[in-house]
């Protein structure tokens, strides 16, 4: 029996994929997180209150949704209700983390896929004409950038934000500063459509080029999102079937009753079932688990995907088409919340910390993502964290098991496999430094 093993690049953390072979046969498919990072054990014994500071270090991209999660779990341990501008200010920085991950994951991660190329920066000014890689880089540059500075603007810093405390945020978002940055979205809108406009066509080229969309099998998803209008600043986790209808609505407080967590003997991140099927999370799962985003570009984006592709869609390259949706949507809904006050209640309500229990959940980029701390004598003895990834681990798998039955026949292997395997585990967006906390 042959291992062909494949390191895998433009991923956020480190993971390989592993194919065991026999007689041309493949036996199995397997996804490696590569590194173990102990965050559940080196932060037991910490005070409670400073878990805020310290989650976000788990991950530079995610930093964001672990601050906000991490916030959430001791409000609730502590019994607090956050003022609604508070939970306002944490909706917009959730967004500004949106447009920063869908912004790096299509134009950095993925768009060289569908260049065919290795990255989207090989290409000189002077070398540039037309559509090229430097126009592309760029614009993508710019928009990346647009959410980092979000952040900043309602979390007080990008890769660590600190605002959002116990009771609500430090502040609110002044009104010059909100109207400065309400333009700067509207500016940047159009560039936003261009990117995914092209992004959307080079797609479908590829698909010729190909001839699939990767893993187009049915699978259940799952999501923290509403059905409309959607807020990453989650209260309820939903799982909808593989025809359509939600069929499981639960809390964060819930999710071993209705999940199913399992740990394996050959990678550092575990996985998630339902019912022991196989689910998938991410842009793809909500946007088939989303009735109306409630904004106009990205609404008339989520139509064309249903007209094109059927609703629910189930293709697992659509999930680079749906980030592209998200980054349209995250948009057009922060300027919405900026041309709106931001300033003029209270952003913070007393509270006095006890021992207990509390779950903490938000709707990260990648799917829910859970926060759940124990609190003994004010310090953490027992902290877990939920990763999002880990609702795609099973998916992923069943999706390379496809590219790799695709591609390796009793004679041969086809040099398209190491490209295959790069772009299905990129369409799921993994973040192997989370999983492996």
């Amino acid at each position: 029996m042959a291992t062909l093993t494949f390191p895998l690049s433009r991923i956020e953390g480190h993971a390989r994929v592993e194919i065991e072979v026999q007689n041309g046969r493949v036996i199995s498919t397997r996804f490696q997180a590569m590194e173990k990072r102990g965050f559940s054990i080196f932060v037991q014994g910490v005070p409670a209150e400073q878990m805020p500071v310290i989650a976000p270090r788990i991950c530079g991209v995610c930093s964001t949704a672990h601050h906000v999660a991490s916030v959430k779990a001791l409000e609730h341990a502590y019994g607090v209700e956050p003022p609604p501008l508070a939970d306002k200010i944490r909706s917009l920085l959730l967004l500004g983390q949106l447009i920063q991950n869908q912004a790096t994951s299509l134009f950095i991660f993925t768009m060289p896929d569908r260049l065919g190329v290795d990255s989207i920066f090989h290409v000189s000014e002077q070398e540039a004409s037309q559509e090229t890689q430097f126009h592309i880089a760029r614009r993508a540059l710019r928009i990346r950038k647009l959410g980092t500075d979000l952040i900043t603007l309602a979390g007080g810093q990008f890769i660590h934000p600190v605002k959002a405390v116990v009771g609500g945020m430090t502040s609110g978002v002044d009104g010059e500063r909100a109207d400065t940055f309400h333009q700067r979205l509207l500016d940047a809108l159009p560039a936003a459509v261009e990117l995914v406009d092209f992004y959307w066509e080079i797609s479908m080229q590829m698909k010729d080029r190909i001839g699939t969309w990767g893993d187009d099998a049915p699978a259940y998803y799952i999501a923290s999102t509403c059905e409309t209008r959607p807020d990453f600043n989650s209260q309820e986790i939903r799982v909808m079937a593989p025809q359509g209808p939600c069929c499981q609505r639960f809390s964060a407080s819930k999710f071993r009753k209705y999940l199913t967590f399992e740990e394996t003997d050959y990678s550092y991140a575990g996985r998630t079932s339902y019912n022991g099927e196989i689910m998938r999370a991410n842009s793809l799962a909500r946007a088939n688990m989303t009735e109306q985003l409630g904004t106009p570009k990205a609404d008339a984006y989520l139509k064309r995907l249903w007209a094109e592709f059927g609703h629910p869609a189930h293709p697992i390259l659509l999930f680079d088409l749906c980030r592209g949706i998200e980054l349209v949507y995250a948009i057009e809904r922060a300027a919405e919340m900026l041309a709106e006050p931001l300033d003029n209640e209270d952003t913070d309500v007393p509270y006095t910390p006890r021992d207990g229990e509390g779950y903490g959940l938000v709707e990260a980029p990648r799917g829910p993502l859970i926060h759940h701390y124990v609190i003994e004598n004010g310090k953490i003895t027992t902290a877990e964290f939920i990763i999002p990834t880990i609702h795609n681990m099973l998916a992923i798998e069943r999706a390379l098991r496809v590219a790799a039955e695709r591609y390796i026949t009793a004679d041969s292997v086809n040099l398209e496999l190491e490209r295959a395997v790069g772009r299905v585990v990129r369409a799921f967006d993994p973040c192997i430094a989370c999983a492996t906390h």
